[in-house]
C-alpha cells in the first residue's frame, strides 16, 4: 500500500511506514518513578539524563501521577545550575476546563491564581489533585531549545486530573522563563506532601 505524505516540501510517496523521512522522532532518555517522593529531578549529564542542545525540543510525560495529601498542586521549575537551585524567573498564562462528577457544575476559565508574573516560584502544572485510591492526573509538558543562550525558554503544559471535589479537570498553562542562560534541569513536585505514585518520562523530540 502506498502511503502520501504532504508537507511544505510537496509530497512524499512511501510503501511503508518505516521508509517516511522527515516526520521526527521522539526519543526516550529517562523515566523516574515517584515512591512517596518529595521531588523527581532531571539534572543533564546525571543519572543518563540529557537536557542540553541535542535536541531542540523536550517532551515530559507524567502518568498516574497520585499525591500523598488531598487537593495539591503538581508544580515544576527550571534550573540553570544543574539543579542547585529551582528558581528561574517565569511569566505564565494558566486556563482549565472542568466537569464535575454529579454534573452540578462545569465551566471554562482562566485562572489568574495559578499564572506567574516574573517569578521565581514553582508553577502549577496540573492544580488540586484528588488523594483517593482511584485519584490521579496524567498530562505532558513541553520545553523548547533550553540551551539557548539568546532566547528565553519558553514551555506548554497540559493536564488532566480527578481533582478533589471530584469531577475531570483539564489545565493549560504556557509561559517562558526569561532567562537567556542555559537551563539544564527541571524539577517536579507536590505543592504539598510528597509525590506518592506515578511515572514521569523525559524524551527529546529530534
Amino acid at each position: 500500500m502506498s502511503i502520501v505524505k504532504l508537507n511544505n516540501q510537496g509530497v512524499k510517496n512511501a510503501t511503508a511506514f518505516g521508509s517516511i523521512t522527515g516526520l521526527g522522532s521522539m526519543i526516550f532518555i529517562k523515566k523516574l518513578t515517584a515512591s512517596s517522593s518529595a521531588t523527581l529531578s532531571f539534572v543533564d549529564g546525571s543519572s543518563s539524563v540529557v537536557l542540553d542542545n541535542t535536541y531542540k525540543e523536550y517532551l515530559f510525560t507524567f502518568k498516574n501521577i497520585h499525591p500523598a495529601s488531598d487537593g495539591v498542586d503538581f508544580m515544576f521549575n527550571m534550573s540553570i545550575d544543574s539543579g542547585s537551585n529551582y528558581n528561574v524567573t517565569k511569566t505564565t498564562t494558566f486556563f482549565q476546563a472542568y466537569h464535575r462528577e454529579d454534573d452540578s457544575g462545569a465551566g471554562l476559565s482562566y485562572e489568574a491564581s495559578k499564572d506567574l508574573a516574573q517569578s521565581t516560584a514553582f508553577q502549577p502544572i496540573i492544580p488540586d489533585i484528588g488523594s483517593d485510591n482511584d485519584e490521579c492526573a496524567g498530562g505532558t509538558l513541553h520545553l523548547f531549545n533550553p540551551s539557548s543562550t539568546t532566547f528565553s525558554k519558553h514551555f506548554i503544559a497540559r493536564g488532566n486530573t480527578v481533582f478533589a471535589t471530584p469531577g475531570s479537570s483539564d489545565r493549560y498553562c504556557a509561559g517562558y522563563g526569561n532567562t537567556t542562560s542555559t537551563v539544564d534541569a527541571i524539577q517536579f513536585k507536590m505543592s504539598s506532601g510528597n509525590i506518592d505514585a506515578g511515572d514521569i518520562c523525559l524524551y527529546g523530540i529530534a
